[in-house]
């Protein structure tokens, strides 16, 4: 079976990066740069006995996507406690509304965002009392 086990978000300024992912959704991480040959540094989301999984931010090697392009690849989505207060998290620290909150009837609320660095997320907070 062909799990997703790892992600990695392509970043243009990977302090700028580090502190909105840090800062938005508590991510802690780890500098793997020495094993990639490049500016990566792994990105810890949460509990290991929890569902979900790590990843990373790496250096991008090309042009950041453009403001009102499509999705080119895949948009990761957080789960979070608190769709409200995690979106204040989002624009204080220079994150921009992509799609605003809209309800999944009878099972939660979703969003998509723009980061410091131009790249798509979602956020899901599950709310079967979403309409």
């Amino acid at each position: 079976m062909g799990r997703l086990v790892h992600f990695e978000i392509h970043v243009d300024d990977m302090e700028r990066a580090k502190k909105f992912y840090g800062e938005v959704f508590g991510w802690a991480f780890e500098d793997w740069s020495e094993y990639a040959g490049m500016p990566y540094f792994g990105a810890v989301t949460g509990d290991a006995n929890e569902p979900g999984i790590n990843g990373a931010l790496m250096q991008r090697h090309g042009a950041s996507p453009e403001p009102g392009q499509a999705v080119n690849g895949f948009a990761c989505t957080m789960g979070v406690e608190d769709y409200d207060s995690t979106e204040a998290k989002i624009l204080k620290n220079g994150g921009k509304v992509a799609l605003p909150k809209y309800a999944l009837p009878g099972m939660a609320w979703q969003g998509y965002y723009i980061d410091t660095e131009g790249n798509i997320f979602g956020i899901h907070q599950p709310d079967v009392n979403a309409k």
